[in-house]
């Protein structure tokens, strides 16, 4: 019930209220596997993302979303499911393969399913270097990897604020890339590598960000 809420009435909600600026929207797919990869701004990326694909989307996220207790336990297992969120256990590189095949399975069954190639948000406004999980989840699976640039999002909550600001933001979908002449090279690190810095200069190309060659760090591992 709280799912649906979220889904038909807060989606259009939250769609008058900010109006977001949406270009694009006819490159995601109808039908058939569809993987977004999107730049990572705020916190609230996946609540615009949902709102903007005209298809359900899903996105991985942390267990204990799902786990709290009481009432207010069962309202951010709802809200969070109603977002798209699928539970996952996070911390090692069994986890890892976990969230991957849970993201496999979306793909598979010819869903779609949304993933931040540069693993966290980018806390100086740039567009770093991605990670391959995006080439391994396209290649295994046939998906096509539409491009996601999000803009102004990072306006939603300045400084961490609690109760989302209003700003302008927008969204664009970029045309899907297709690689199915990788075939059965899915386990190639080189192949990986390849094919996802195509899609990080993809969404370079929709974003306007500056493109900085590492990855982000964490705030965790010492980034202010």
């Amino acid at each position: 019930m709280i799912a649906l809420l979220v889904r038909f009435v807060l989606g259009p909600l939250a769609r008058a209220v900010y109006r977001p600026e949406v270009r694009g929207v006819e490159n995601v797919p109808a039908d058939g596997p569809v993987l977004l990869a999107a730049n990572h701004r705020a916190a609230l990326d996946t609540g615009v993302i949902t709102f903007a694909t005209p298809r359900q989307v899903k996105f991985l996220g942390k267990a204990e979303y799902f786990t709290g207790k009481g009432l207010k336990g069962k309202l951010m297992a709802g809200f969070v499911g109603g977002l798209g969120y699928i539970p996952v256990e996070r911390g090692n590189a069994q986890a890892g393969l976990a969230a991957l095949e849970a993201a496999r399975k979306v793909l598979d069954a010819g869903g779609v399913f949304a993933i931040y190639p540069e693993g966290t948000r980018s806390l100086d406004g740039r567009l770093h270097r991605g990670h391959t999980g995006v080439a391994a989840l396209a290649l295994a699976t046939g998906a096509k990897v539409v491009p996601v640039a999000l803009t102004g999002t990072e306006g939603l909550q300045p400084g961490g604020a609690r109760i989302p600001r209003l700003a302008k933001i927008g969204i664009t979908f970029g045309k899907p890339l297709d690689f199915s002449r990788y075939e059965g090279q899915d386990y190639a690190p080189a192949i990986r590598r390849s094919v996802t810095d195509e899609v990080m200069y993809a969404i370079l190309e929709i974003s306007g960000q500056e493109y900085v060659d590492t990855y982000h760090k964490r705030p965790s591992e010492g980034v202010a």
